[in-house]
């Protein structure tokens, strides 16, 4: 699997014109790599994700996969929204097997025996993510971790070249997402799975990535290709690591440089040493 993006960007039109959302940007991306877009809010980070999904129409560039330009959704590539997108009406199973099913009512080429595989591949995935005593629940019915999880299934379901993740961890509490975030890395490496993943969560992107590429403010653009030196073996306990915390470190400072601020901060903190003191 090879990505390649080149010169792409995005442009919308606004009532006070054109806004630039990310300027011409190249990168590429390898077989089984694991890449985190880090950035400020409005940066171009998940746009930049939904143009690779295909949900996004690019306003100048190319996307090139294995040799061939996408501009369009494809079985190639999976996506995972922060949201979890699960149908409310279907079960677990019926989720994570929708794309299969919708396909059938179309496409009736199919043998009984690539049918049986590919049913086959979803309990693999829902037993992967343990999900076995779940197969007939509703999304009602699950906590926030476990809909992600099926999320994570449904979307690894076609077996894509590339997973797209935005913020897929966003919206659990802490013990939970520490949790997903050791069960992704155990899925890619079993699944050998090349991952693009957007988050505001500078921790989580040193523990997970190969790959860390650093965005500026809107309009965006790279700032920094960093590589994680670290092997695939983590566990939560590196989080303790020195060159872990230095890199994590290295990250912030770039964060906090590029971000603005919004507001002085010299200011603010006079005004409330003098209204403490009135």
């Amino acid at each position: 699997m090879s990505l390649s993006v080149r010169q792409l960007e995005k442009v919308y039109a606004a009532r006070r014109g054109r806004v630039q959302a990310l300027t011409p940007t190249s990168f590429e991306v390898g077989q089984n790599e694991f890449v985190s877009l880090v950035g400020p809010s409005g940066c171009g980070k998940s746009t930049l994700l939904y143009m690779l999904a295909g949900l996004e129409e690019c306003s100048g560039g190319e996307i090139i996969l294995d040799g061939k330009p996408i501009s369009c959704p494809g079985a190639d590539r999976g996506m995972v929204f922060q949201n979890y997108t699960l149908f409310p009406w279907l079960t677990v199973l019926q989720n994570t097997r929708f794309s299969f099913d919708l396909e059938e009512n179309i496409d009736y080429s199919r043998t009984e025996g690539e049918i049986m595989s590919r049913v086959g591949r979803v309990y693999s995935l829902l037993d992967l993510m343990g999900l076995s005593k779940f197969y007939d629940a509703y999304p009602r019915e699950l906590s926030g971790g476990m809909k992600q999880r099926v999320a994570i299934a449904r979307a690894l379901a076609n077996k894509p070249k590339l997973l797209l993740m935005d913020e897929p961890f966003g919206a659990l509490d802490a013990q939970t997402r520490e949790e997903m975030q050791e069960l992704l890395l155990l899925l890619c490496r079993h699944e050998k799975t090349t991952v693009l993943f957007v988050t505001h969560d500078v921790e989580e992107a040193v523990f997970l990535s190969t790959r860390i590429l650093v965005f500026s403010a809107r309009p965006g653009r790279i700032v920094e290709d960093i590589r994680v030196p670290f092997g695939p073996d983590r566990t939560l306990d590196i989080k303790l690591d020195p060159e872990f915390n230095r890199l994590k470190r290295h990250l912030l400072e770039l964060l906090h440089k590029e971000q603005p601020s919004g507001f002085d901060r010299n200011a603010l903190l006079q005004k409330l040493v003098q209204n403490s003191n009135s």
